[in-house]
């Protein structure tokens, strides 16, 4: 039974704030002129991938506009070169090597020749111009009516998509219609190794720093199927061949031209056009890397997988998106009733969070998804706190396999901790890539130690809302209890207050206050970590005492360490004012100079940009929540009032400087009664990159702030949290709101909650049945009730 419509489209001519004005279209995103100025924002906007490959929103003719205007960009999840950091200053156990993703050789470029004059749209002039991006099915659709300078008109239209089905390949259907003349038309289709990666600026959130070209040609193939380049990494030694070939009726293949020298392979097509007549030509694109296959059989791969596509054809890979859309939307679907740039900007961000989630177990997510090189393409603990849930109660088995990619990294962890004078356990890295700790800056970065509780906490959940315990004996205990280990050996009892476990020299999620003693969400999210490992210890050694013996050998567990981390947890030091009656983000945070906001202009912020970090770290002033995610993630640990201090307390002295802190505030704010707050908090997010209210989109979308979205509408407005593995909903309507509804996924059962100035229903959607609970009461749904509604 399909309890939810996605056929509806909303457009309403409305004028948002932002640097581009979009129609607010309920499923797409489009411009109807084409918008120099904001081009290159537009390319991040615009950008389509599949968790494997990313191509920014370049147009496939060569960009002539304004130089900075651009940036030409294709990505690779996980493919990436390493770098040695350098140091003026050296120090033991320093980060030794940065990772960054890079830009691969472009195989979108067409360029379009009209007997002697090319077609670009900086020349000539614009009769009509069109493009938008469909989120139903996933095609990036072009339509332009040009005139040249010699007066030929044309129609062109291009269409693209990048495969959610088949995860190497990105296809284009490019069509030419002549509106007044006749005359030969020439086609030329490359593939360009000609790129670079953003070079590193002023700004810590961008670009990198490279010494040597990080690509190196190895050999190419230059044939009448096949256009192909094989690279070698300078420092990672991955290989990667970078590949395109062609179908077309109408166009006649001529010849090929390029070098290994030149690094561009062309392939040229003409074709006789009378007016009114349409050409069309289809060019298939795949990129295979030696992290996924043996180098040796790149090229060949590549030629198989190309050739079945050009069989196949444009519109079956359009039939496969569709579907596979399909599917998605109809377990991930937020409907909302009463705000359609709110609606347009929820969907705009789950269908980036799609393109851009790594779903083989060997990836991750970055920060700024594969729509652009901010953050250099790192993962961070974004994807556990902020992302997991999303692909948790919508996709499930893509959270699993974020959690895959952090047990395959449990090596490096391990050697990590080492580096960092722990003798056992593991410490997972703050940045990376490929494992290792790419943080140059330790003290916002090494020192975030709750990296480790974060990732037991995504764990935890995990397994409470699928209940895979096949997880558990393959992965999830011995990732959790080799990252317990460290908080024994970092923390202690002091000598002047025996009873406590202390954490001392560490950094929490606020980025504005580095290297304290006792940081609250440290040292909580540390005991709901020790206190879940034990949990697992006594589960399994009830349920699978083999496995159990099994584990505990191949990683050393000894008894004793089990009764420390009892012992630590019960202990945890969790600092607390009395006189301000709030939660102190640590032991010297309220005692530091409040921050003098009444004199920092705006153009002062981020205060990041503009301040030493010694001079933000002497105050009382947050980049985003820290003590309010503790709050939200340990829910139950905190009494009603307590929340309500400490949001008053804390909102005074937070810049927002991050993306990841509206959204905290907004759900903080809607389970304290602050519905205007709330409101105003999730409208930041909800439309950050769409607005780029952060003035950074540019440079790639921020996928942390996008789930925060759908953690705003489910958590915040819904009400949702689990705890002690059930599921708890305390809804409220929106006043700007009629309705809304979203849908859970929850142990093998699909529940669609729907929210209007009535009440609330309750329906099972599939499976056997569900157990949850609203507000106080306790609710149960079967087969036989599969639905139930209760009136505000």
């Amino acid at each position: 039974m399909n309890v939810i419509s996605i056929t509806e489209t909303i457009t309403v001519s409305l004028p948002v704030d932002s640097h581009h004005t979009f129609a607010l279209d309920s499923w797409k995103i489009s411009e109807g002129s084409y918008d120099v100025k904001n081009n290159y924002l537009l390319e991040s906007l615009f950008a389509q991938g599949n968790g494997t490959i990313g191509l920014r929103g370049t147009h496939e003719e060569s960009y002539c506009g304004p130089a900075g205007s651009s940036q030409e960009g294709n990505y690779l999840n996980g493919f990436y070169e390493s770098e040695p950091i350098t140091y003026p200053e050296n120090a033991f156990g320093l980060a030794r090597n940065n990772h960054f993703m890079l830009n691969l050789p472009n195989g979108k470029g067409l360029e379009l020749w009209l007997a002697d004059e090319v077609f670009n749209l900086a020349n000539g002039r614009i009769l009509s111009y069109q493009r938008e991006l469909d989120f139903k099915t996933g095609i990036l659709t072009r339509i332009v009516r040009w005139e040249s300078p010699k007066g030929r008109q044309i129609e062109v239209q291009s269409e693209r998509l990048v495969s959610f089905v088949e995860r190497h390949l990105y296809a284009i259907r490019y069509r030419v219609t002549a509106l007044n003349f006749n005359a030969t038309l020439r086609l030329v289709s490359t593939l360009d190794a000609n790129v670079q990666n953003l070079a590193a600026g002023d700004d810590p959130r961008v670009g990198s720093k490279i010494s040597t070209p990080p690509l190196k040609i190895q050999r190419y193939q230059n044939t009448p199927t096949m256009q192909a380049m094989e690279h070698k990494t300078t420092h990672s030694e991955f290989h990667l061949v970078s590949a395109i070939a062609h179908a077309s009726e109408d166009w006649t293949a001529e010849e090929t031209t390029g070098s290994a020298e030149q690094q561009v392979l062309e392939r040229y097509f003409s074709a006789q056009i009378e007016q009114g007549r349409c050409l069309s030509l289809c060019k298939f694109g795949s990129y295979f890397s030696s992290r996924d296959y043996p180098a040796n059989g790149l090229m060949e791969r590549s030629a198989e997988y190309l050739e079945q596509a050009c069989q196949r054809g444009f519109d079956y890979l359009a039939t496969q998106q569709a579907a596979y859309l399909d599917a998605f939307w109809q377990k991930a679907n937020v409907e909302i009733a009463g705000d359609p740039a709110l609606q347009q900007g929820i969907r705009f961000n789950q269908f980036h969070l799609l393109q851009s989630v790594g779903r083989d177990g060997q990836t991750n997510i970055a920060a700024k998804g594969l729509s652009g090189e901010g953050y250099e393409g790192h993962y961070f603990w974004d994807t556990e706190i902020y992302i997991l849930p999303f692909f948790l109660y919508s996709k499930p088995e893509i959270a699993r396999k974020l959690l895959e990619y952090r047990y395959r990294g449990l090596a490096h962890a391990r050697q990590r901790a080492r580096e960092m004078g722990h003798q056992q356990g593991a410490l997972y890295p703050w940045r990376t890539i490929g494992g290792e700790e790419c943080s140059a800056y330790f003290p916002a970065g090494s020192a975030q130690y709750h990296i480790n509780a974060d990732i037991a906490y995504a764990v935890k959940q995990y397994l409470e809302a699928t209940g895979d315990n096949d997880f558990i004996v393959n992965g999830a205990a011995e990732m959790v209890w080799e990252t317990a280990r460290i908080w024994l050996d970092l923390g202690h009892y002091p000598t002047s207050r025996p009873e406590v476990f202390c954490i001392n020299e560490v950094t929490g999620p606020d980025e504005y206050t580095a290297l304290v003693n006792n940081n609250y969400y440290t040292n909580a999210m540390a005991k709901a970590h020790l206190e879940f490992a034990l949990s697992l210890v006594e589960q399994l050694q009830q349920k699978s005492a083999a496995d159990y013996s099994r584990i505990k050998k191949h990683i050393g567990l000894q008894d004793e360490e089990i009764i420390a981390w009892r012992k630590a947890a019960q202990s945890m030091y969790l600092p607390y004012d009395e006189a301000l009656k709030i939660h102190a983000q640590d032991d010297s945070f309220l005692s530091k100079k409040i921050w003098n906001f009444s004199d920092t202009t705006d153009d002062k912020y981020p205060l990041l940009l503009h301040f030493h970090p010694l001079v933000i770290y002497r105050h009382q002033v947050c980049k985003q929540a820290d003590l309010l995610l503790a709050m939200l993630l340990l829910t139950d640990q905190f009494t009603l009032p307590e929340k309500r201090r400490n949001f008053e307390y804390y909102e005074k002295i937070t810049t927002h400087d991050s993306s990841l802190s509206s959204c905290i505030f907004s759900i903080i704010a809607a389970e304290i009664g602050e519905h205007e707050k709330a409101y105003s908090y999730f409208m930041e997010t909800a439309r950050l990159d769409l607005d780029d209210t952060h003035n950074n989109t540019k440079h790639g979308i921020h996928t942390a702030a996008m789930a925060g979205t759908w953690m705003c509408i489910a958590y915040g407005f819904g009400g949702m949290r689990m705890i002690n593995g059930e599921l708890h909903f305390s809804p409220n309507l929106p006043q700007q709101w009629q309705h809304y509804q979203f849908q859970i996924n929850f142990k093998r059962a699909t529940l669609n909650i729907r929210i209007d100035k009535e009440g609330t229903e309750y329906r099972l959607v599939d499976g056997d049945e569900i157990h949850f609970h609203h507000g106080e009461q306790s609710m149960h749904l079967n087969p036989e009730q599969r639905c139930v509604f209760i009136l505000k």
